[in-house]
């Protein structure tokens, strides 16, 4: 499949790829946020680790995801 660039897409593609986009920019900071202010006793795994993933790793809102459901440990708020 060859690249097809910006100009060539359709509305419709550049409004999927921009939503993409914002959904997971939205996670990200929701992700890091959270994991910036919660203490580690209460993180599953180390917070560098996470937070290292959650800044270089691109995962089209995959790993701000996993943190969100799986890294973080419940407490009698949640």
């Amino acid at each position: 499949m060859a690249k097809q660039k910006w100009n060539d897409l359709s509305g419709g593609q550049k409004g999927a790829i921009i939503a993409a986009a914002a959904v997971d920019a939205g996670l990200r900071v929701w992700a890091g946020r959270d994991l910036a202010t919660r203490p580690k006793d209460e993180v599953n795994g180390p917070k560098w680790l996470w937070g290292t993933g959650l800044s270089l790793v691109n995962s089209m809102g995959l790993l701000p995801g996993l943190y969100l459901v799986f890294g973080r440990r419940r407490t009698a708020l949640d």
